[in-house]
């Protein structure tokens, strides 16, 4: 049967047999090899068929026909030969045998990508937040394949910049900015609108100019798959591994390909997540805020003195208001026009906003009028801040004005407790009043309710 054997193999150069008297030294070999196919005696079935589950295997029947055929039959051998032996026959089985071993392999595989895509459509699924979404995806990525990196980026044209929207190692590590310049596989996925593969960072061409700021990662390959919605790339699903074995396989990238596909509506409505939280913070911000200087409207001040005059009521918490305005604004707009009182107005708020706390509350009352809100802030407190503030006004060199001329300044206090203070109302009303005695008295200084 040997000779059969060697005679068979001999000038199959797609072949590499080798051969075992016993099946001691064949279990050895099997320890460290993985063999197409094995060809086995039936007398040898017996003690490797424990070990060839996985390996297709061909029994020679060499002694009694119909017990031999019990004994492949029994020890699950995929196919048999017996005598009289034909070259047409073991080619035939062998090769069959390797291409079902082959498709078996393939199939089994198919069926694992299967469970992960509908694992993965499951986990998109279950929850309507976007971030989580992404962050399930590259999570299950890195679970079954073993890679030192996965992440989803979104590219922003407009600062040639990426983002890390989602990474494996961590759901917080999001909106983390990158420099393309740097990623010239992420580019080449752009550009090329395929996956690009990086087998192996030392000699790929690709890499050659970012290589030095690689190599201490201990990155050996890159694979990047491009993130696709109607036909326009979004974003990039990014993997990097440190294996020095092989490189990422065709059906690691068939996968990633399926779930790149998979995960682009996420990526989608995630950027859409983006846009409409942005706008809804522009609209937010709009309604609270005065459209020329920047500060708060007297609608947001309004609705926060009302909470903490309350706070300062419960609590016996004392509170303060200060009322500012610019003096002789009306020269200013008739010397200079209303273009020129507009950025004065824009400069004097920035001024004041560098001079408050961040816990005062300050707002465009109304015209050249200000007013600030000192939450927890004695009389003495406020005017010790609204004299600080004076100074820095009168000091201050104004760009938008010719010459660089300074301007003044008019401040009214009012505080609480106090015996004619009963409400916000009041309160506001008071500083009010100081502001009209502290413009009647000679401006540019600064007056406290009495």
């Amino acid at each position: 049967m040997v000779d059969f054997l060697k005679s068979f193999f001999e000038g199959k150069k797609i072949f590499k047999p080798s051969y075992f008297d016993t099946p001691g030294p064949f279990l050895e070999y099997i320890k460290d090899h993985k063999p197409q196919a094995v060809i086995a005696e039936d007398s040898f079935l017996s003690s490797i068929s424990d070990r060839t589950t996985r390996v297709p295997v061909i029994a020679i029947i060499t002694r009694n026909i119909e017990r031999g055929l019990e004994t492949a039959i029994s020890h699950h051998s995929d196919h048999y030969l017996y005598t009289p032996y034909f070259v047409q026959d073991l080619e035939y089985k062998l090769e069959k045998a390797i291409l079902d071993r082959d498709q078996f392999s393939f199939m089994k595989h198919e069926i694992k990508e299967l469970g992960i895509v509908a694992e993965l459509s499951q986990l998109i699924s279950s929850t309507l937040d976007p971030k989580e979404v992404l962050y399930r995806i590259v999570k299950k990525i890195a679970d079954v394949m073993p890679v030192s990196r996965c992440s989803i980026i979104r590219v922003d044209w407009l600062r040639k910049s990426a983002i890390v929207v989602a990474s494996h190692d961590d759901p917080d590590i999001v909106n983390i900015r990158l420099d393309l310049k740097k990623y010239p596989e992420i580019m080449a996925a752009f550009k090329t609108r395929e996956p690009v593969v990086v087998k192996d960072i030392l000699s790929d061409p690709l890499m050659r100019k970012v290589r030095k700021l690689v190599l201490p990662l201990g990155v050996k390959s890159i694979l990047v798959i491009p993130i696709k919605v109607n036909e326009k790339i979004i974003g990039t699903l990014f993997l990097r591994t440190a294996r020095t074995e092989h490189t990422f396989s065709e059906s690691e990238v068939r996968l990633m390909n399926v779930i790149a596909n998979a995960s682009s509506n996420a990526l989608y409505n995630a950027i859409l997540f983006e846009q409409v939280e942005d706008e809804k913070s522009r609209l937010e911000k709009l309604a609270i805020t005065d459209y020329l200087t920047g500060v708060y409207n007297v609608r947001y001040f309004y609705h926060h003195i009302i909470e903490e005059f309350h706070r300062s009521e419960r609590y016996v918490f004392p509170i303060s208001c200060v009322m500012l305005d610019i003096d002789y604004f009306k020269k200013i707009n008739d010397e200079y026009g209303h273009r020129t009182g507009d950025l004065v107005l824009k400069e004097f708020a920035g001024l004041l906003k560098g001079c408050s706390r961040k816990s005062d509350v300050l707002a465009r009352y109304g015209g050249e009028e200000f007013i600030l809100m000192m939450p927890q802030t004695s009389v003495d407190g406020a005017l010790a801040e609204a004299e600080r503030i004076r100074l820095s006004v009168k000091n201050h060199k104004f760009k938008s004005i010719k010459n660089k001329k300074s301007i003044t300044v008019s401040i009214g206090i009012s505080y609480f407790p106090h015996p004619e203070v009963k409400t916000h109302d009041e309160l506001i009303t008071c500083a009010d009043n100081a502001l009209f005695e502290a413009k009647n008295s000679g401006r540019d200084k600064v007056v406290v309710y009495q």
